[in-house]
């Protein structure tokens, strides 16, 4: 990585920092400058547009995503072993990853109903996400660990309903049990989706 590259990176992190806590919209070049020690100027070299900037922010992001959470998941065995790697790497992302919590949750809330580029990149990652989840959960099917008739993309959406309920409950309730709770309702979610035992008489 060349010097260029390495203070490119440095902002994207401090910037995704600052969007976690602020939003996307009080992200600014002003405040990036202030918090990197690099001049506004620069910073206009680097991305030209306060838009451009929360784009850049959500691309960088997701790819520290698809790092530390898609990749090592998919290392792990097929079926209900690697959704279950799936599940713990973004509970950790949630939890631990940035100071004002996952960033694709606060743009969501932020982004909605604000067409530009940074919706659209955010709606486009959103559902590579979904199909992600969708198609691990179909590897477990392939590999007998869940019913045949299970619903992939079903599956995918209550689980995202799971981790967005945890953070909703973990930061803005403070729920001392939010993570306890997130854990037994994917647990709920793989008991209904895996094969029935069968009994023999």
């Amino acid at each position: 990585m060349n010097k260029g590259d390495h203070t490119r990176q440095v902002i994207l992190d401090e910037a995704a920092r600052i969007a976690s806590q602020v939003g996307l919209g009080g992200l600014t070049i002003g405040t990036l400058a202030a918090r990197t020690q690099l001049s506004k100027s620069g910073l206009f070299a680097h991305f030209r547009s306060k838009e451009s900037l929360q784009e850049q922010v959500l691309a960088y992001t997701t790819s520290r995503f698809i790092d530390l959470v898609v990749r090592p998941a998919l290392q792990a065995p097929r079926g209900e072993p690697r959704v279950r790697e799936l599940f713990e790497r973004w509970l950790a992302w949630c939890r631990d990853d940035l100071p004002g919590g996952c960033l694709f949750f606060q743009a969501a809330m932020e982004l909605d109903d604000q067409p530009g580029p940074a919706r659209d990149r955010l709606v486009h990652d959103q559902r590579d996400w979904l199909d992600t989840i969708a198609r691990v959960f179909r590897t477990g099917i392939d590999e007998g660990a869940f019913r045949p008739d299970a619903d992939p993309a079903q599956f995918a959406q209550d689980l995202d309903g799971v981790l967005l309920a945890y953070t909703l409950t973990s930061r803005l309730l403070r729920d001392a049990v939010a993570e306890d709770r997130a854990r037994r309702a994917f647990g709920a979610l793989l008991v209904a989706a895996r094969q029935p035992t069968l009994v023999t008489p």
